[in-house]
């Protein structure tokens, strides 16, 4: 920086630059190792926590893989390595995204990425909270492999929605998926506090003989005399 035409030393045009995360910094958030051993939704799991970590400290992707690739251990560890020595072999350049491709081949099957599409096309609501609906979604909405807009994502979201939701929610014409999650809810608990109120009103209009039950009960009158007990005894002599 130049202050009366002299440069002064110390003084730095790097404000807001990433500062350096190393490896030391990484650990220090616990990361889980990854041996194989899992299930396809338990490899898709680890994954996306590694990616949560990555985001939010903005690590570049040549510290992305360095760090994952010190996370395997086990059967996933001689997995890597026989891959690197395969595109090693074709000049093939490693790079985070490539990585992530070759982990998702080999740990999430197409199988089960398919089965989770159609399980995405088939998603509706019936009887699960909103919340769990919302999960749902949002985690097989990532399987889906055709190009879906946000729009159409919100459209999808609320046309699978229970009845009396979506008709809460469908005339608004929300075009972001979180907005619209969160009216949903909303929306959800307006309708239960309004259908308490309404219970409640019709209860206290009821006559408080109804509530109390009283005119449930019959009054009880001494039982009339049938025909024959009306009649005059007579005798027999």
């Amino acid at each position: 920086m130049m202050v009366g035409g002299r440069t002064v030393a110390g003084a730095s045009s790097s404000v807001g630059s990433v500062p350096e995360w190393s490896l030391e910094n990484f650990l220090q958030h616990h990361p889980v190792r990854f041996d194989g051993k899992c299930s396809p939704n338990e490899a898709d799991h680890w994954f996306q926590d590694m990616e949560r970590i990555y985001h939010a400290k903005r690590c570049p992707d040549e510290n992305k893989l360095a760090y994952t690739e010190y996370l395997l251990t086990g059967e996933a560890g001689h997995w890597w390595s026989s891959m690197k020595m395969i595109m090693e072999g074709s000049e093939t350049p490693i790079t985070w995204e490539l990585f992530k491709e070759k982990f998702y081949t080999e740990y999430f099957l197409d199988s089960v990425r398919y089965d989770k599409e159609i399980k995405f096309l088939q998603l509706v609501q019936r009887n699960m909270p909103v919340a769990e609906y919302a999960d749902k979604f949002k985690h097989l909405l990532r399987f889906y492999t055709m190009t879906m807009d946000e729009e159409w994502q919100c459209r999808k979201f609320e046309n699978d929605l229970r009845g009396d939701i979506k008709l809460l929610v469908k005339g608004l014409r929300i075009k972001e998926l979180p907005t619209l999650v969160e009216m949903t809810h909303v929306m959800k608990k307006t309708k239960k506090k309004a259908e308490g109120q309404q219970s409640q009103s019709i209860r206290n209009r009821e006559p408080s003989g109804s509530r109390s039950g009283f005119n449930s009960k019959r009054a009880h009158y001494p039982k009339p005399p049938s025909s024959f007990e009306s009649k005059a005894p007579y005798y027999i002599y």
